[in-house]
């Protein structure tokens, strides 16, 4: 059963890596979205590279912050 453990593991670790980078594409969109409304609301004009990379910055931010208490192992009984 230990090589059967391993595989669902490893599926497990694969199938939340493909739901977070989605999410994480997803965060992405919206967050131009906001980003970009905040800079027209402000009466700013920037040029389209600003707006992503702001938006990048912001939610790789928020990404790698929500996955800070992940990276711990967790323990064995």
């Amino acid at each position: 059963m230990g090589i059967l453990d391993a595989f669902g593991s490893l599926a497990s670790a694969m199938l939340a890596g493909v739901v977070m980078l989605g999410f994480a594409i997803l965060s992405l969109f919206v967050t131009v979205f906001v980003v970009d409304a905040a800079a027209s609301i402000a009466g700013l004009n920037p040029a389209d590279g600003f707006v992503v990379l702001g938006a990048t910055v912001l939610a790789g931010t928020a990404i790698l912050a929500g996955g800070v208490g992940f990276s711990r192992p967790e323990e064995q009984p």
